[in-house]
């Protein structure tokens, strides 16, 4: 009985141990008396950190901060600081450790000389010179090993991208005096033979040789540069062509100073089908649908088909590409729309046809063509009336115009802009009145502008602008597409699209010869996905020099969703008598 009695005892005890939760004794440290790039050195190699949320007896404490002076020490050295000293205290709080660290870091380590050799040859090109540069701005700041690590292998870098694809560093001493607090640091490179290069040799092309030639930025004999390969590689991932582009240089097989370039590519997917519904405040709710073929035969051709249905616009376009010869990506294109639009203030049906030739040239997008514009037209009508009330206007048009465009933009990030601008300017004009039922001249330009600041980036100051003008000898011949209006998710937000303009002697909207039309927006992300925007948008069509600008106002919501941004706006007119209330505005789509 008394056996049975101590067992029953044991196994109380054992579940007792089991069940009950084993005491956790962990390590909270705290550094005083350095910057935070020294402190978050410390705090990342001291011992005690690993113990923050782990057991720790305190025996184990105590010889763990015992240590942490000579820890500390050796984590601000390659900062420059040579004769740290620390003090400090441990206390026991509860069940865990409290370390605070004193940390008095000393006078730092400066580099007094930095002695650089390089061939002069390489040392003249421009992009080793400013690496050179920035190495010997380190004279006189304190010795930071990752800095100066970071500044000799750009020098060794820019080598190797410039074609010195056999630069050594032959010299590589930093001598350190502890005792006057200053180091030297000798540094010489030997850049060996500069490289040019040889053949392009495009590997898995459904292409005829000669076609990818287009694309090369470089002539054979030219010299090797890393850049010129990053240029081309973009170039051939930008054409849609492929889906797996790699272009490597065959350095291995390099011979006589002369290096071939392999471009290993697989075919992309020849016919994309795309399609689906949207909703967008100046649209209405549609759905699309498209037909894209990427190549029509081995000489690059492109077909691109697109049919959108919508509450507020219907459209039917097709467009041929032709690329042509050339480094500058030349391409005649080809294309027609038919378009049936209803906006707040007009209705149109209209037969476009377009020929122009687009290509690179200095960096800018360029775009010389013909257009022929013939459909009919009302203006001034609201909502559905009937077309013989009085103040709407009527017509039937066609225009034959010449269109030249400059257009470029610039992005450090095309699903989300931390710093980028975009720039398009637009000339067109008829031949007299040749083919035309009006001669008119137009000058267009739109820009934005995306910064962002303050502390990682969660806010960007967004501005936007837009102006035009125009001449004519009959306006009213102008169908709504080349006349100006304002309003609506990309102009003046609080107003309905295309609802702002001159007005005839009945008050309603007829669009203007000329715009201006600015904006200034403000965006703040609480995450990395969601944020909030306010807005200011102001401007007008006018006729003449009568312009009288409206302002538009409000609040947003940003959404970088997995198919692109998303904004839900809510706009109202500010300080106008003839307008009031809200107006949501969403417009989905890539910030240039």
């Amino acid at each position: 009985m008394r056996r049975f009695a101590q067992r029953q005892r044991l196994l109380l005890t054992l579940n007792f141990l089991l069940l009950t939760p084993l005491a956790h004794a962990g390590v909270q440290l705290v550094v005083d008396g350095v910057d935070d790039t020294l402190k978050n050195a410390v705090t990342s190699s001291v011992e005690l950190s690993q113990y923050a949320a782990r057991d720790v007896s305190e025996a184990q404490a105590r010889r763990l901060y015992e240590r942490a002076p000579d820890q500390v020490k050796t984590a601000l050295q390659p900062y420059g600081y040579y004769e740290a000293t620390t003090t400090g205290d441990i206390q026991q709080i509860g069940k865990d450790w409290k370390v605070t660290l004193h940390v008095t870091a000393g006078e730092p380590v400066k580099i007094t000389t930095v002695n650089l050799t390089m061939d002069k040859q390489a040392a003249a090109i421009a992009p080793i010179r400013r690496a050179m540069r920035a190495l010997e701005k380190l004279k006189d700041q304190p010795l930071n090993d990752g800095a100066y690590d970071d500044l000799r292998d750009r020098v060794s870098g820019a080598l190797t991208a410039n074609g010195f694809l056999d630069a050594r560093l032959v010299t590589h001493r930093v001598e350190v005096n502890r005792a006057e607090h200053h180091a030297v640091i000798t540094l010489a490179w030997e850049a060996g033979e500069r490289y040019r290069y040889g053949q392009v040799h495009f590997d898995n092309s459904q292409f005829r040789e000669d076609f990818l030639d287009r694309y090369i930025p470089f002539k054979p004999g030219d010299y090797f540069s890393q850049d010129q390969l990053l240029e081309l590689q973009q170039a051939l991932n930008g054409a849609d062509y492929f889906s797996v582009v790699n272009v490597l240089p065959d350095v291995d097989s390099a011979k006589n100073g002369v290096v071939d370039i392999s471009v290993q590519l697989a075919p992309a997917k020849r016919t994309i089908y795309s399609g689906g519904p949207f909703i967008g405040t100046d649209t209405g709710v549609g759905v699309r649908g498209g037909i894209e073929r990427r190549w029509v035969n081995r000489r690059g051709h492109k077909w691109k088909n697109e049919v959108v249905l919508a509450q507020r616009l219907k459209t039917v376009s097709t467009l041929y590409s032709v690329p042509l010869p050339g480094t500058n990506q030349r391409s005649l294109n080809y294309g027609a729309t038919y378009r049936d639009s209803n906006t707040d203030t007009s209705q149109s049906r209209t037969l476009e046809l377009v020929a122009n030739e687009t290509e690179l040239w200095h960096g800018w997008t360029r775009t010389l063509g013909v257009h022929a514009l013939s459909g009919t037209f009302t203006v001034g009508k609201i909502g559905n009336e009937p077309d013989s009330t009085p103040g709407i206007e009527h017509g039937r048009s066609t225009e034959v115009f010449g269109e030249a465009s400059l257009s470029r933009k610039k992005a450090d990030n095309p699903n989300f802009v931390h710093h980028g601008w975009s720039l398009s300017l637009t000339a067109r004009s008829t031949a007299g009145t040749l083919l035309s039922d009006a001669r008119f001249s137009q000058l267009m330009a739109d820009a934005k502008w995306i910064d962002a600041f303050g502390a990682n980036d969660r806010n960007r100051l967004i501005l936007r602008g837009t102006a035009g003008v125009t001449w004519t000898n009959d306006f009213t011949a102008l169908p709504p597409q080349l006349r100006f209006f304002a309003g609506g998710d990309r102009s003046i937000r609080g107003y309905g699209f295309q609802e702002v303009g001159p007005l005839n002697s009945f008050g309603r909207v007829i669009g203007g010869e000329n715009l201006l039309v600015a904006s200034t927006e403000v965006e703040h992300y609480f995450t990395r996905t969601w944020g909030m925007a306010a807005f200011v948008d102001a401007g007008n069509a006018f006729t003449g020099t009568n312009y009288s600008p409206v302002i538009g106002a409000g609040l947003g919501v940003r959404w970088l969703s997995p198919v692109g941004m998303i904004r839900v706006d809510v706009g109202t007119p500010i300080h106008n008598s003839r307008e009031s209330g809200f107006e949501l505005h969403l417009v989905i789509g890539p910030d240039l």
